[in-house]
Formats: structure tokens, C-alpha cells, sequence
């Protein structure tokens, strides 16, 4: 009888032993096979497209550059911070001759790209199919994607997740996103 409860209480310990060994395991990214420094994979989250047009009361012009024959405004309601890294906005491009397109893009700000999501054509948005992140130009004129991750939606290489910081930066008297001449004041 002795030595079964030896042998039984030498078990109890081994297999209590074992399950801390393997326990203490679980957390090392060696035996685990998950590396706390490798780079995060981009997984972008649903984007579902706006319900409404562009509110005029709410559009915000900012400025681009001397070079630019545009002038443009971002929807303040419409930009959303995601928590997959992406800011969505909904920006209207008005053209010289007065003509006016709105889109709704994303940015991100840690690989410095855009997205074109849609547009707003007769009276609703038509979600763009082939819509694919691309590098945002810095030395184009019609750079605005550049001027708003500079100016207002991103914070060097990180997503700004402060919507009051965003509206703040694109108070158009201290936005920074291009050079501000005193004679501009985007869409009248």
C-alpha cells in the first residue's frame, strides 16, 4: 500500500511539473513561433460607403499647394478613425471652371498610401470595385491626399486618433499641410 502512494504522489508531482514547464513555454516566442517584433500584417477592416452627400456646412477647405489649379475641402462628419489603422474622409474637388467631384478615400499613415472607396455621381456614391492602396505623391500639384496625412491625419508615420486634434490641424488659419499663402481660402 506504501508504495502505490509513493509512486502515486511522485506522478502528481512529475505531471505538476510538466504542466509548468509547458506552461512557462507557451509565452516564448521561440516554442510559441510568435515573434513580438515582427512587423504587423495590414488587415484592413470593412468600409462600408457613406449614407449621405457631402455636408456643405460641414466641408472644411484646406490648402494644397501654389501649384494647384484645384481647391478642395474635406467633410468634417464624414472621417472616421478606424482601428485598423485607416482614416476615411469624404473630399470634395472643386475645378476651375466650378465643377465639383466627391470622393471617399482612406489613408494610412504608417506606409503613406490612399484608397479610393467611391464617388458620388447622381445623387448617390458608386463603390469603386477596383480600389487599391497607392503611394501618396508628395511633388504632384494636385498633392491633397499628402497635404491632409501631413497636415491633419497622421502624425509623422502614426495615425492621429484624436478627432479634435484632426480639427484642429485643419483650422484653415493653422493647417500646415502645404504652404499656406495669405490669398487662399479654398472653396468660397
Amino acid at each position: 500500500m506504501m508504495k502505490l502512494s509513493t509512486c502515486s504522489l511522485q506522478l502528481s508531482a512529475l505531471t505538476l511539473a510538466l504542466g509548468l514547464v509547458l506552461a512557462g513555454c507557451a509565452g516564448d516566442p521561440l516554442e510559441s513561433g510568435v515573434d513580438p517584433f515582427a512587423p504587423m500584417i495590414f488587415k484592413e477592416g470593412s468600409t462600408a460607403m457613406p449614407l449621405n452627400p457631402p455636408n456643405k456646412s460641414t466641408l472644411v477647405p484646406f490648402y494644397v499647394s501654389m501649384t494647384t489649379t484645384f481647391k478642395f475641402a474635406i467633410d468634417t462628419d464624414s472621417i472616421l478613425i478606424g482601428a485598423d489603422g485607416v482614416t476615411r474622409y469624404i473630399v470634395v474637388l472643386t475645378s476651375p471652371n466650378g465643377s465639383q467631384q466627391s470622393q471617399y478615400e482612406g489613408i494610412r499613415c504608417d506606409s503613406f498610401q490612399w484608397r479610393l472607396y467611391g464617388t458620388f455621381d447622381n445623387g448617390k456614391w458608386q463603390e469603386n470595385p477596383l480600389g487599391s492602396w497607392k503611394e501618396i505623391k508628395r511633388t504632384v500639384p494636385n498633392r491633397y491626399q499628402a497635404a491632409l496625412a501631413q497636415g491633419a491625419l497622421c502624425n509623422l508615420n502614426t495615425q492621429e486618433k484624436n478627432i479634435n486634434s484632426i480639427l484642429q490641424s485643419l483650422d484653415p488659419s493653422k493647417f500646415t499641410g502645404g504652404t499656406q499663402p495669405t490669398n487662399s481660402f479654398g472653396i468660397q
